[in-house]
């Protein structure tokens, strides 16, 4: 199945590599911790292929975005929503401020002093966890894109050549 296995290759390869460039695109590309875990794997049996893409964990949460606490608006039709109790505690402030602090972004007060990292980052993070998080779809349209193009066409041509290639082994070994 030589011709199948390079075509889901190809649609691996794809998909990692549209994700990759749309997080750099969509400036979420803030440490390149999220880039550089993103991966895929190719397990094959006598009877199947799966293809499986991993990536760290918060990724889910920038591809499909997060429901806020008071507001869903941002994310209405996201998996996850922040404030039901089940996420670890204290994993959004600490992102939030190690990012206020890479990028040196400070709010200032209203006589214009700049306010503190942590005072900077309590704000967003407040309002992230009340409005939520828009999603980036950086993997998600990839993926389909890579779906419609690879998987509906490209591996079913290569799987017929493959059919092909078979078939006529066994008939010159008949022979």
């Amino acid at each position: 199945m030589l011709e199948t296995d390079l075509a889901i290759k190809r649609f691996r390869d794809y998909v990692i590599q549209q994700s990759r460039s749309n997080l750099t695109k969509s400036g979420h590309n803030n440490t390149s911790d999220l880039y550089n875990s993103l991966k895929g794997e190719i397990v094959s049996d006598k009877n199947y292929t799966i293809v499986g893409f991993q990536m760290n964990d918060y990724g889910t949460f920038v591809d499909l975005g997060v429901k806020g606490k008071t507001s869903s608006e941002k994310a209405p039709n996201s998996p996850y929503k922040f404030g039901t109790g089940t996420g670890r505690k204290g994993g959004l402030t600490e992102g939030i401020q190690k990012w206020v602090q890479q990028k040196g972004f400070q709010f200032r007060n209203k006589q214009g002093k700049f306010l503190s990292y942590k005072s900077t980052a309590y704000l967003i993070t407040r309002s992230i966890f009340h409005k939520g998080i828009k999603p980036s779809l950086f993997f998600t349209k990839p993926f389909e894109a890579g779906y419609k193009k690879f998987i509906d066409t490209d591996i079913m041509l290569a799987f017929g050549k493959d059919i092909d290639t078979m078939i006529d082994y066994n008939l010159k070994n008949i022979k």
